[in-house]
């Protein structure tokens, strides 16, 4: 329920439109709503600014619907992270408006499409195998209420492809780095902007890459000061501090 909604009820409430009774049903799974297995916080909108996203791996299916169930009472965006189409269909049949974002794994229920942040946030992926990393990112930056665009397959083994958009670079508020192998393009990225540079280390890569942890030292150890690191696949993440920086 977020700040807007409570206000609207108790306004509805003050001119008789809303019985006391009612405004306590609406206002009883506040700050949470316990189903035994999860505690769903319907408190975090009023605290953050955006709802709880729900992490798929590890939940049964009919966990997950309920959990839905409960969220889709209320007016805000839901995300459900790390998700597969058979998921998808459950929660289809409990959201029309649910949606799945194939690449990243990621499905979104979308209610609100109002636009929170201030400016730009530019999602750059170093190579193909990055995009859903990248993806995840995007579709989270999206969903909070964000401006976002995207340009993939840009990474240093071409670096020309990179510099041909430096219009786009620079026209960014927040850019979101996405890259595996060595790691190396937030550093060259961050060298040639003003802005927070999000690093998002993937697991991509041939056996030295030790499943992202080289792209994770060498994005830690960059010389760009504008440079921070999420951990490794974590587009997720990288979308949600994105999104808190485009609002400030």
């Amino acid at each position: 329920m977020t700040e807007q909604e409570i206000q609207k009820l108790l306004e509805g409430v003050r001119r008789g439109r809303v019985s006391a009774a009612q405004a306590v049903e609406r206002l009883r799974r506040l700050p949470f709503e316990d189903l035994g297995f999860a505690k769903i916080d319907h408190h975090r909108s009023l605290r953050q600014g955006y709802a709880e996203v729900i992490y798929a791996p590890g939940k049964r299916p009919e966990q997950v619907a309920s959990i839905v169930r409960g969220m889709n009472r209320n007016q805000h965006n839901i995300l459900i992270t790390r998700a597969d189409r058979k998921l998808y269909r459950r929660v289809k049949r409990l959201a029309r408006a649910a949606r799945f974002h194939e690449l990243s794994g990621v499905i979104s229920i979308r209610k609100n499409k109002k636009i929170l942040g201030k400016g730009l946030i530019l999602v750059v992926s170093a190579g193909t195998s990055d995009i859903p990393v990248a993806e995840e990112a995007l579709v989270t930056a999206e969903m909070l209420g964000n401006r976002v665009e995207a340009l993939y397959d840009v990474g240093v083994a071409g670096i020309h492809r990179l510099m041909r958009h430096h219009e786009k670079l620079s026209a960014a508020r927040v850019i979101i780095c996405v890259a595996g192998m060595e790691g190396a393009l937030p550093s060259v990225v961050g060298g040639l902007v003003s802005v927070p540079v999000i690093a998002v280390p993937t697991s991509v890569g041939y056996g030295a890459s030790l499943q992202g942890l080289a792209a994770l030292l060498a994005m830690l150890n960059s010389c760009a000061s504008n440079v921070a690191v999420v951990n490794i696949d974590n587009g997720f993440g990288a979308g949600c501090l994105a999104s808190v920086i485009n609002r400030l």
